[in-house]
Protein backbone atom coordinates (compact mmCIF):
# COMPACT_ATOMS: atom_id res chain seq x y z
CA UNK A 1 0.00 0.00 0.00
CA UNK A 2 1.40 3.52 -0.65
CA UNK A 3 1.59 6.20 1.59
CA UNK A 4 -1.50 8.65 1.72
CA UNK A 5 -1.62 12.40 2.33
CA UNK A 6 -3.39 14.20 4.79
CA UNK A 7 -3.43 17.57 6.82
CA UNK A 8 -0.58 19.79 7.36
CA UNK A 9 1.69 17.56 5.44
CA UNK A 10 1.34 14.91 7.43
CA UNK A 11 1.77 11.61 5.69
CA UNK A 12 0.12 8.19 6.94
CA UNK A 13 2.21 5.38 5.80
CA UNK A 14 0.59 1.25 6.33
CA UNK A 15 3.44 -0.49 7.85
CA UNK A 16 2.04 -4.02 6.73
CA UNK A 17 -1.33 -5.94 5.21
CA UNK A 18 -3.07 -6.29 8.84
CA UNK A 19 -2.18 -3.77 11.03
CA UNK A 20 0.26 -0.83 11.92
CA UNK A 21 0.90 2.55 9.87
CA UNK A 22 3.51 5.09 10.15
CA UNK A 23 2.76 8.76 10.68
CA UNK A 24 4.95 11.20 9.39
CA UNK A 25 5.95 14.94 9.95
CA UNK A 26 4.12 15.14 13.14
CA UNK A 27 5.72 16.86 16.32
CA UNK A 28 3.54 15.46 19.01
CA UNK A 29 4.36 17.88 21.98
CA UNK A 30 3.05 20.50 19.02
CA UNK A 31 -0.44 19.06 17.46
CA UNK A 32 -3.22 21.18 16.24
CA UNK A 33 -6.21 20.08 15.81
CA UNK A 34 -6.40 19.45 12.23
CA UNK A 35 -3.39 17.28 13.02
CA UNK A 36 -4.49 15.59 15.34
CA UNK A 37 -8.20 14.67 14.06
CA UNK A 38 -6.41 13.29 11.26
CA UNK A 39 -3.91 11.14 13.63
CA UNK A 40 -7.52 9.43 15.37
CA UNK A 41 -8.91 8.75 11.59
CA UNK A 42 -5.32 6.57 10.83
CA UNK A 43 -5.53 5.16 14.28
CA UNK A 44 -9.22 3.52 13.72
CA UNK A 45 -8.08 2.49 10.24
CA UNK A 46 -4.52 0.55 11.00
CA UNK A 47 -5.07 -0.23 14.77
CA UNK A 48 -1.56 0.80 15.64
CA UNK A 49 0.24 4.05 15.03
CA UNK A 50 4.02 4.63 15.16
CA UNK A 51 5.94 8.13 15.31
CA UNK A 52 9.41 8.08 15.14
CA UNK A 53 12.26 10.82 15.97
CA UNK A 54 9.67 12.73 18.95
CA UNK A 55 11.46 14.12 21.90
CA UNK A 56 8.80 14.24 24.89
CA UNK A 57 8.61 14.87 28.19
CA UNK A 58 6.48 12.84 30.72
CA UNK A 59 4.10 16.07 30.43
CA UNK A 60 4.41 15.81 26.63
CA UNK A 61 3.23 12.12 26.99
CA UNK A 62 0.42 12.51 29.36
CA UNK A 63 -1.02 15.59 27.02
CA UNK A 64 -0.79 13.97 24.45
CA UNK A 65 -2.51 10.84 25.80
CA UNK A 66 -5.04 12.82 27.39
CA UNK A 67 -6.25 14.00 23.39
CA UNK A 68 -7.28 10.31 23.21
CA UNK A 69 -9.11 9.63 26.65
CA UNK A 70 -8.64 10.03 30.23
CA UNK A 71 -5.41 9.10 31.63
CA UNK A 72 -5.25 5.22 33.67
CA UNK A 73 -3.36 4.90 36.67
CA UNK A 74 -0.51 2.34 36.40
CA UNK A 75 -0.90 -1.37 37.00
CA UNK A 76 -0.14 -3.85 40.14
CA UNK A 77 3.56 -4.09 40.27
CA UNK A 78 4.89 -7.63 40.71
CA UNK A 79 5.98 -8.75 44.12
CA UNK A 80 8.86 -9.36 45.45
CA UNK A 81 10.37 -6.87 42.71
CA UNK A 82 12.50 -3.64 45.01
CA UNK A 83 11.35 -0.72 43.22
CA UNK A 84 12.89 2.73 43.29
CA UNK A 85 11.33 5.59 41.31
CA UNK A 86 13.08 6.57 37.63
CA UNK A 87 14.41 9.97 38.19
CA UNK A 88 12.88 11.17 35.49
CA UNK A 89 9.32 10.67 37.39
CA UNK A 90 10.51 14.00 39.65
CA UNK A 91 10.26 16.05 36.38
CA UNK A 92 6.07 15.98 36.96
CA UNK A 93 5.34 14.43 40.10
CA UNK A 94 1.90 13.72 38.07
CA UNK A 95 3.62 11.36 35.88
CA UNK A 96 4.05 8.83 39.82
CA UNK A 97 0.81 7.89 39.24
CA UNK A 98 -0.06 8.19 35.36
CA UNK A 99 3.66 6.89 33.96
CA UNK A 100 4.43 3.68 34.01
CA UNK A 101 7.94 2.68 33.71
CA UNK A 102 8.85 -0.62 31.35
CA UNK A 103 12.68 -0.75 31.78
CA UNK A 104 15.47 -3.56 32.93
CA UNK A 105 17.50 -0.87 34.89
CA UNK A 106 18.47 -0.73 38.16
CA UNK A 107 19.60 2.34 40.32
CA UNK A 108 21.38 0.95 43.68
CA UNK A 109 19.96 -2.56 43.13
CA UNK A 110 16.40 -1.73 42.59
CA UNK A 111 14.64 -1.69 39.64
CA UNK A 112 13.30 2.16 38.11
CA UNK A 113 10.53 -0.31 36.04
CA UNK A 114 9.06 -3.10 35.38
CA UNK A 115 9.43 -6.42 33.38
CA UNK A 116 12.75 -6.31 32.73
CA UNK A 117 14.23 -7.79 30.01
CA UNK A 118 12.05 -11.14 29.77
CA UNK A 119 10.08 -12.13 26.91
CA UNK A 120 6.49 -10.10 27.60
CA UNK A 121 3.81 -12.78 26.35
CA UNK A 122 0.73 -12.15 23.59
CA UNK A 123 -1.61 -10.37 25.92
CA UNK A 124 -3.92 -7.29 25.85
CA UNK A 125 -3.28 -4.83 28.69
CA UNK A 126 -5.15 -5.26 32.17
CA UNK A 127 -8.14 -7.61 30.87
CA UNK A 128 -8.12 -8.60 34.41
CA UNK A 129 -9.65 -5.48 35.01
CA UNK A 130 -13.48 -5.32 34.79
CA UNK A 131 -13.07 -2.04 32.54
CA UNK A 132 -9.66 -2.31 31.11
CA UNK A 133 -7.95 0.59 29.19
CA UNK A 134 -9.28 1.79 25.48
CA UNK A 135 -5.69 2.06 24.69
CA UNK A 136 -1.77 2.65 25.23
CA UNK A 137 0.93 4.55 24.24
CA UNK A 138 4.36 3.57 24.50
CA UNK A 139 7.64 6.01 24.30
CA UNK A 140 11.06 5.26 23.49
CA UNK A 141 13.71 7.17 25.60
CA UNK A 142 16.75 3.77 25.55
CA UNK A 143 16.49 0.93 23.63
CA UNK A 144 19.48 -1.80 23.34
CA UNK A 145 21.03 -2.35 19.53
CA UNK A 146 18.69 -5.61 19.37
CA UNK A 147 15.97 -7.27 20.81
CA UNK A 148 12.99 -6.29 22.67
CA UNK A 149 11.00 -5.78 19.47
CA UNK A 150 6.52 -5.62 19.95
CA UNK A 151 4.61 -7.45 17.75
CA UNK A 152 0.93 -6.78 17.13
CA UNK A 153 -1.81 -8.24 16.23
CA UNK A 154 -5.21 -7.55 14.74
CA UNK A 155 -8.07 -9.02 16.31
CA UNK A 156 -10.84 -7.91 13.54
CA UNK A 157 -8.95 -9.99 11.33
CA UNK A 158 -8.55 -12.95 13.64
CA UNK A 159 -12.33 -13.11 14.38
CA UNK A 160 -13.71 -12.48 10.52
CA UNK A 161 -11.01 -15.24 9.21
CA UNK A 162 -12.41 -17.92 12.01
CA UNK A 163 -14.61 -20.21 10.36
CA UNK A 164 -18.50 -20.10 10.88
CA UNK A 165 -18.60 -22.62 13.04
CA UNK A 166 -16.30 -21.43 15.67
CA UNK A 167 -18.07 -18.00 15.42
CA UNK A 168 -21.03 -19.02 16.37
CA UNK A 169 -19.80 -21.35 18.94
CA UNK A 170 -17.88 -18.58 20.53
CA UNK A 171 -20.69 -16.04 19.87
CA UNK A 172 -21.89 -16.61 23.57
CA UNK A 173 -18.68 -17.33 25.71
CA UNK A 174 -17.09 -15.62 28.30
CA UNK A 175 -13.45 -15.97 29.55
CA UNK A 176 -12.17 -14.84 33.29
CA UNK A 177 -8.72 -13.13 32.55
CA UNK A 178 -6.14 -14.14 35.36
CA UNK A 179 -5.55 -11.34 37.48
CA UNK A 180 -2.31 -12.26 39.42
CA UNK A 181 0.47 -12.71 37.24
CA UNK A 182 1.80 -9.80 34.96
CA UNK A 183 2.92 -10.00 31.23
CA UNK A 184 5.95 -11.65 31.78
CA UNK A 185 4.36 -14.46 33.98
CA UNK A 186 5.37 -12.57 37.73
CA UNK A 187 3.36 -13.09 40.29
CA UNK A 188 1.93 -9.55 41.54
CA UNK A 189 1.60 -8.11 45.02
CA UNK A 190 -1.41 -9.66 46.84
CA UNK A 191 -2.31 -12.52 44.75
CA UNK A 192 -1.91 -16.68 45.29
CA UNK A 193 -0.47 -18.63 42.68
CA UNK A 194 -3.25 -20.43 40.79
CA UNK A 195 -2.43 -23.72 39.62
CA UNK A 196 -6.14 -24.92 38.32
CA UNK A 197 -7.64 -22.71 35.57
CA UNK A 198 -10.91 -23.02 36.47
CA UNK A 199 -9.75 -21.04 39.78
CA UNK A 200 -8.93 -18.32 38.18
CA UNK A 201 -9.44 -14.79 39.65
CA UNK A 202 -9.94 -11.91 37.40
CA UNK A 203 -12.61 -10.30 35.29
CA UNK A 204 -15.15 -11.95 33.45
CA UNK A 205 -15.43 -10.65 29.79
CA UNK A 206 -17.20 -11.57 26.31
CA UNK A 207 -15.04 -13.70 24.26
CA UNK A 208 -16.54 -11.81 20.80
CA UNK A 209 -16.31 -8.25 21.96
CA UNK A 210 -18.03 -5.02 19.77
CA UNK A 211 -15.63 -2.06 19.41
CA UNK A 212 -17.68 1.12 20.90
CA UNK A 213 -16.42 3.26 18.27
CA UNK A 214 -16.49 1.22 15.15
CA UNK A 215 -19.26 -1.26 16.17
CA UNK A 216 -16.80 -3.89 14.72
CA UNK A 217 -16.33 -7.14 16.58
CA UNK A 218 -13.18 -8.53 17.81
CA UNK A 219 -11.19 -11.23 19.69
CA UNK A 220 -11.04 -10.31 23.09
CA UNK A 221 -9.12 -12.79 24.40
CA UNK A 222 -6.31 -10.77 27.31
CA UNK A 223 -4.00 -13.85 27.78
CA UNK A 224 -3.54 -17.35 27.76
CA UNK A 225 -2.32 -18.72 30.94
CA UNK A 226 -4.82 -19.39 33.32
CA UNK A 227 -7.25 -18.41 31.08
CA UNK A 228 -10.89 -20.46 31.80
CA UNK A 229 -14.02 -20.35 29.57
CA UNK A 230 -16.72 -21.20 32.72
CA UNK A 231 -19.41 -22.05 30.14
CA UNK A 232 -16.79 -25.23 29.16
CA UNK A 233 -15.99 -27.88 31.34
CA UNK A 234 -12.12 -27.37 31.94
CA UNK A 235 -10.59 -29.58 28.87
CA UNK A 236 -13.36 -28.31 26.42
CA UNK A 237 -12.28 -24.57 27.73
CA UNK A 238 -8.29 -25.41 27.38
CA UNK A 239 -8.71 -26.91 23.70
CA UNK A 240 -10.80 -23.90 22.82
CA UNK A 241 -9.01 -21.42 23.54
CA UNK A 242 -5.55 -23.10 22.28
CA UNK A 243 -7.63 -23.20 18.92
CA UNK A 244 -8.03 -19.61 19.43
CA UNK A 245 -5.04 -18.15 20.32
CA UNK A 246 -3.29 -20.00 17.44
CA UNK A 247 -5.56 -18.68 14.91
CA UNK A 248 -5.63 -15.22 16.52
CA UNK A 249 -1.36 -14.85 16.80
CA UNK A 250 -0.98 -16.51 12.94
CA UNK A 251 1.93 -13.97 11.31
CA UNK A 252 -0.79 -12.84 8.52
CA UNK A 253 -2.28 -10.50 11.10
CA UNK A 254 0.64 -8.78 12.67
CA UNK A 255 3.20 -6.41 12.41
CA UNK A 256 6.75 -5.97 14.97
CA UNK A 257 8.03 -2.84 15.61
CA UNK A 258 11.59 -2.93 15.87
CA UNK A 259 12.13 0.01 18.38
CA UNK A 260 14.59 3.20 18.01
CA UNK A 261 15.06 5.84 20.36
CA UNK A 262 12.52 8.82 20.17
CA UNK A 263 9.81 6.52 18.68
CA UNK A 264 6.14 6.49 19.97
CA UNK A 265 3.79 3.74 19.54
CA UNK A 266 0.19 3.77 20.83
CA UNK A 267 -2.20 1.06 20.28
CA UNK A 268 -6.12 0.22 20.49
CA UNK A 269 -6.27 -2.15 23.47
CA UNK A 270 -9.84 -3.49 22.41
CA UNK A 271 -8.67 -4.60 19.34
CA UNK A 272 -5.37 -5.78 19.35
CA UNK A 273 -2.94 -8.25 21.05
CA UNK A 274 0.58 -7.37 21.69
CA UNK A 275 4.31 -9.08 23.28
CA UNK A 276 7.72 -8.26 23.38
CA UNK A 277 10.78 -10.46 22.42
CA UNK A 278 13.49 -10.96 25.47
CA UNK A 279 16.65 -8.90 25.21
CA UNK A 280 20.25 -8.74 26.09
CA UNK A 281 20.59 -7.94 30.59
CA UNK A 282 23.68 -5.64 29.62
CA UNK A 283 21.66 -3.35 27.59
CA UNK A 284 19.46 -0.42 29.20
CA UNK A 285 16.31 -0.07 28.05
CA UNK A 286 13.96 2.70 30.03
CA UNK A 287 10.07 3.01 27.91
CA UNK A 288 7.33 5.02 29.42
CA UNK A 289 4.12 4.08 28.87
CA UNK A 290 0.82 5.73 29.50
CA UNK A 291 -2.84 4.45 29.47
CA UNK A 292 -6.34 5.82 28.79
CA UNK A 293 -9.45 4.72 30.25
CA UNK A 294 -11.96 2.25 28.38
CA UNK A 295 -15.26 0.41 29.37
CA UNK A 296 -16.73 -2.30 30.31
CA UNK A 297 -16.21 -5.22 26.69
CA UNK A 298 -19.50 -6.19 25.87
Amino acid sequence: MSATLAPAGVRIRPLGTAIGADIEGVDLARLDDTTFAAIERAWGEHLVLRFRAQTLTDVDLMNFSRRIGTLDRIPIRAAGVPMTADPRLAIAPEAVEYVAVISNVKLDGKAIGGLGNYESHWHTDMSYNDIPPMASALYAIEVPPSGGNTSFANMYAAFETLDAATRARIGGLTCIHDASRNSVGELRRGFADIADPSQTVGARHPIVRTHPVTNRKCLFLGRRRSAYIPELSLQDSEALLDHLWAHATAPRFCWTQVWQAGDLVMWDNRCTLHRRDEFDDSYQRIMHRTQMCGDRPY
